[in-house]
């Protein structure tokens, strides 16, 4: 380390680096923390005028002991409702397919994305939305699927058909009303969401 460099870290100190939180969810979701930053992505990824079926996917997630945990950051990605992601020639302009938000501000950790259904984006897969987990005491983020319960083509799909039959269920999002669909994610115990190494 130069003088320098040496000198600078004395001023501002060192920043902990051995785990992704709780930092993020402030620096990557500031507008939901009340922070005059502009945050890049939100939750809101659809409104009226976006093609394709309206939908709230929202949950919570849950430590090992089952208690929520109020200081994750939620993103997805996902197709629109005809299957075309973002960076696809010819995509629907007023849909990113990208949101994020944290689980902070809504009360017990609940998390909240309004979207649209996505479509089949690759022949023989089930519709599905990725999801990328970061929260403290991860050394990178976690990555899984939801996928919607009740939807003929998940007997059909060859990445959920590579999860033990028992653990399927921790990737289904599940119909709690019209339009709104709920999905929990567990981090460790009996009820572990299944997450995917990419």
């Amino acid at each position: 380390m130069s003088g320098q460099d040496s000198t600078v870290t004395q001023l501002l100190g060192q920043t902990p680096s051995q785990t992704v939180g709780p930092f993020f969810a402030y620096g990557l979701t500031p507008q939901q923390y009340g922070y005059d930053w502009v945050s890049i992505a939100g939750g809101d990824m659809a409104d009226e005028a976006t093609p394709g079926d309206r939908i709230t996917l929202e949950g919570q997630v849950f430590d090992g002991a089952g208690k929520p945990i109020a200081d994750a950051m939620i993103e997805i990605w996902q197709a629109d409702g005809t299957g075309a992601f973002a960076t696809e020639q010819g995509r629907n302009t007023r849909f990113t397919g990208f949101g994020r938000v944290g689980t902070g501000m809504l009360g017990d950790g609940l998390f909240r994305f309004t979207t649209v259904k996505p479509g089949v984006s690759v022949a023989g897969e089930a519709p599905h939305i990725n999801i990328i987990v970061t929260m403290r005491g991860l050394l990178m983020h976690a990555f899984t699927r939801v996928y919607f319960d009740g939807d003929a083509r998940n007997d059909m799909d060859p990445v959920l058909a590579q999860v033990p039959p028992e653990r399927r269920g921790t990737l289904l999002a599940r119909k709690t009303s019209p339009g709104t669909w709920r999905f929990d994610i567990h981090m460790q115990g009996d009820a572990e969401t299944v997450f995917f190494d990419l």
